[in-house]
C-alpha cells in the first residue's frame, strides 16, 4: 500500500486516460471490421449460415432462370402465370423464319406489312429485302413491319403463320403459349409464361444464325431509293453491360409492361433468363444471371466413351460386353447435390450376338430427389461376333446336362 501512495496522482490519471483511449481504439477497429464483413456479405449475396447463395428479389411479376442445356429451372417466380409478352414474341417469329426459309430469299414488302403500327424499320410497300435483312430488322430494331413481312412470306398469311408459331411452341414444350400475331402488339388471346419464353429462347439459341443475329450489337441493311443504308442498333443493353451476354430480345407494351428474355454464356455454361412485366428488367436480369453463376456450377456427370456397365451376351464367345455413354452429360448443381444423384439402367439383358460397336443397347437415367434430371444412351464398346453353331449347340447341351 505504501508503494502505491508513492505514485503521483497525475501519473495514475495519465495511465487511466491511455487505457480508455486504447479501449476506444479497439472498439472502433472492431466496428470497422464488422462493417466491412457486413458490406462483403451483402455485396456477394452470401448471408446464410451455410454459405448458400440467397435467391434475389426481383421487380418482375413473373420470372424464370433456366439452364440453357438441361432446361433445369434455377429460379422461379410465378413461372407459369400467363402474361402478354410484347416483342419477345419475335423470338418465335425468327425461329420459324430460319427453319422454314432461306436467308438469301428476296421478299417483297406488302402494303399491310409496311403500314404495321408500332416500332419499325421503315419498310415501304413494294420494297424488296432478303430474309436475313428482315431478321436483323426484326431482332435488333424490333420491327413490327419486318415481322409481318416474314409472316406473310413464310406462312402465306399472318393467320397461318401464327398458327405455325403456336404449334412450334407446343413442339418445343411451351404448352401454355398462344400466338395471335408475329410481333407482340396486344391481343387478348396472345400470351405466354416466363417458363415458356425461356424454353423458346433456349431452343432459339441453338440455331447458329439466331445466335449470330441476336448477339450482334448493330447491323446495316439496305434502304431502297435512298442515298444511305439503315443502321440498326441492338436494344439489348446487357450485350454491353454483362459479361458473357449473347442474346436475345426486349419487349414493351402498356398491357405487357417491360419484358426481357436474355442469354449469357460463360465457359460453355449458358443461362437463359425471362422476366415479364418487370419495371426494373435490366436489374432483374443481371441479378438472376449473377445468382445462377454464383449458386450453381456446371458439373460433368458422365463423359462420352465412359464405360458404365457390363452386359451379358448370348451365343458369343465373349459372353459379356462393356457398354459406354454415347455423349457427355452436364448438369447445373448446387454444392452437395451431386452426391444425391442416382443412376438407373434401362437395359434389356441378355443380348444376342452379333453386336456392332456403337450399337445402342439402352439408356442410363440420372435421378435426383426422385425425379429424372437427364439420361444418356448406352452403346457397345466393340464388335461382338456370334460363336460358331457347334459351340452354341455344345453350350446349350451342357446347360441341360
Amino acid at each position: 500500500m505504501k508503494a502505491l501512495t508513492m505514485v503521483p496522482a497525475y501519473a495514475i490519471k495519465k495511465i487511466w486516460k491511455r487505457f480508455f483511449s486504447g479501449l476506444k481504439l479497439i472498439a472502433v477497429c472492431l466496428a470497422g471490421i464488422a462493417l466491412i464483413l457486413l458490406w462483403h456479405e451483402n455485396a456477394w449475396g452470401r448471408p446464410t449460415e451455410n454459405n448458400e447463395v440467397l435467391e434475389p428479389e426481383v421487380s418482375a411479376e413473373t420470372a424464370v432462370l433456366m439452364d440453357g442445356v438441361s432446361r433445369r429451372v434455377l429460379f422461379n417466380k410465378n413461372a407459369h402465370w400467363r402474361r402478354p409478352m410484347a416483342s419477345t414474341t419475335k423470338i418465335m417469329t425468327a425461329i420459324l423464319a430460319m427453319e422454314k426459309g432461306d436467308l438469301e430469299e428476296v421478299i417483297e414488302v406488302s402494303e399491310k406489312a409496311a403500314n404495321t403500327g408500332g416500332s419499325s424499320v421503315w419498310l415501304e410497300a413494294g420494297e424488296t429485302k432478303t430474309l436475313e435483312e428482315l431478321l436483323y430488322g426484326l431482332m435488333l430494331r424490333s420491327g413490327n413491319d419486318a415481322a409481318v413481312a416474314i409472316a406473310e412470306h413464310i406462312g402465306g398469311s399472318v393467320e397461318e403463320f401464327t398458327s405455325m408459331m403456336t404449334c412450334k411452341a407446343k413442339e418445343i414444350g411451351a404448352t401454355n403459349t398462344s400466338f395471335k400475331n408475329p410481333h407482340g402488339l396486344h391481343h387478348e388471346e396472345h400470351y405466354t409464361t416466363a417458363y415458356d419464353m425461356a424454353l423458346i429462347a433456349a431452343h432459339a439459341m441453338n440455331h447458329h444464325t439466331f445466335y449470330r443475329i441476336s448477339s450482334s450489337p448493330w447491323a446495316v441493311i439496305s434502304w431502297s431509293e435512298q442515298e444511305w443504308d439503315r443502321v440498326l442498333y441492338n436494344q439489348n443493353k446487357l450485350l454491353e453491360s454483362y459479361r458473357g451476354a449473347d442474346g436475345v430480345k426486349t419487349g414493351w407494351t402498356t398491357p405487357a409492361g417491360r419484358c426481357f428474355v436474355g442469354s449469357a454464356t460463360r465457359d460453355d455454361y449458358r443461362l437463359i433468363v425471362a422476366v415479364l412485366n418487370a419495371p426494373d428488367m435490366w436489374e432483374d436480369a443481371t441479378k438472376l444471371l449473377d445468382y445462377g453463376y454464383e449458386a450453381f456450377q456446371r458439373k460433368k456427370l458422365i463423359s462420352q466413351g465412359q464405360v458404365v456397365k457390363t452386359v451379358e451376351v448370348k451365343y458369343s464367345r465373349e459372353k459379356q460386353v462393356e457398354v459406354m455413354a454415347q455423349e457427355d452429360v452436364y448438369y447445373p448443381l448446387k454444392p452437395g447435390e451431386k452426391e444425391k444423384i442416382r443412376y438407373l439402367f434401362k437395359l434389356a439383358e441378355p443380348y444376342t450376338a452379333p453386336l456392332k460397336s456403337g450399337e445402342v443397347m439402352g439408356e442410363m437415367k440420372m435421378i435426383m430427389d426422385g425425379e429424372e434430371i437427364d439420361s444418356v444412351a448406352l452403346t457397345v464398346t466393340e464388335d461382338v461376333l456370334r460363336a460358331p453353331f457347334y459351340e452354341n449347340l455344345l453350350n446349350f447341351i451342357l446347360e441341360w446336362v
